[in-house]
């Protein structure tokens, strides 16, 4: 992460939320593997499989739907590049603002986090090298209105580390498509899977657990228990 320093980020961001226009949208098409979506490859890749290959409703706050339409609506245009891989293999991403030689990208939060999130942070990095830009900037707000942001520099490393991530998930998707039993992608545990859709695909159902107390366990297993 970098400092601003001249740069009036805050003034930007205002004038990107003020901004209200053209609707531009990512179009998706989920039976082509040979097409995968920067989104995809920076989250969960066994929750990007499952969206694909056998999707489950998720609910989306008011919140996020309004700011999410506020940002595919800005007059200076969120716009939709790519990056084309080898062996007809395509990357496609969206930002929500380019200003100048800086990426901009929108999100919505609940509280804004002390640093940037790692999936924010690998998708903002691709974007500049896709789109051939020097700085990116995250913007989190919450339902308040408030905003705030964190700058970064590309760094070539995280760039290698998504394209990996994208071709794994464009093999998994290929073999899918000849065998419907194929494996999906390994489990990724972070705190994000407690809110997934497809929690007891990887782990358990849930609210089912049996709770267990300290004395029930030193009760089982008394003076005269052997194990």
């Amino acid at each position: 992460m970098s400092d601003p320093g001249d740069r009036d980020y805050k003034q930007i961001v205002r004038d990107a939320i003020d901004s209200i226009g053209e609707d531009v949208s990512l179009k998706f098409d989920a039976n082509d593997p040979s097409i995968i979506y920067l989104h995809e490859t920076t989250k969960c890749l066994r929750r990007s499989f499952y969206d694909r290959t056998d999707p489950l409703e998720t609910e989306q706050t008011q919140f996020n739907k309004v700011l999410g339409g506020l940002f595919r609506k800005m007059k200076s245009h969120s716009t939709v590049g790519k990056y084309d891989m080898t062996g007809g293999l395509t990357l496609k991403a969206q930002v929500d603002m380019i200003k100048d030689d800086v990426i901009m990208i929108f999100r919505s939060v609940h509280h804004y986090p002390e640093n940037p999130l790692p999936v924010d942070i690998l998708y903002v990095n691709a974007c500049m090298w896709m789109f051939n830009k020097i700085e990116g900037v995250i913007v989190y707000i919450t339902p308040d209105g408030k905003e705030d942001s964190f700058v970064a520099n590309r760094n070539q490393k995280m760039f290698e580390e998504v394209i990996r991530r994208t071709k794994v998930l464009h093999d998994l998707l290929e073999k899918n498509k000849a065998d419907p039993k194929a494996k999906p992608p390994i489990i990724e545990p972070s705190l994000d899977c407690l809110d997934c859709q497809y929690y007891e695909r990887c782990y358990i159902k849930k609210k089912t657990g049996k709770t267990i107390t300290i004395s029930s366990l030193f009760g089982k297993f008394g003076k005269e228990d052997t194990i």
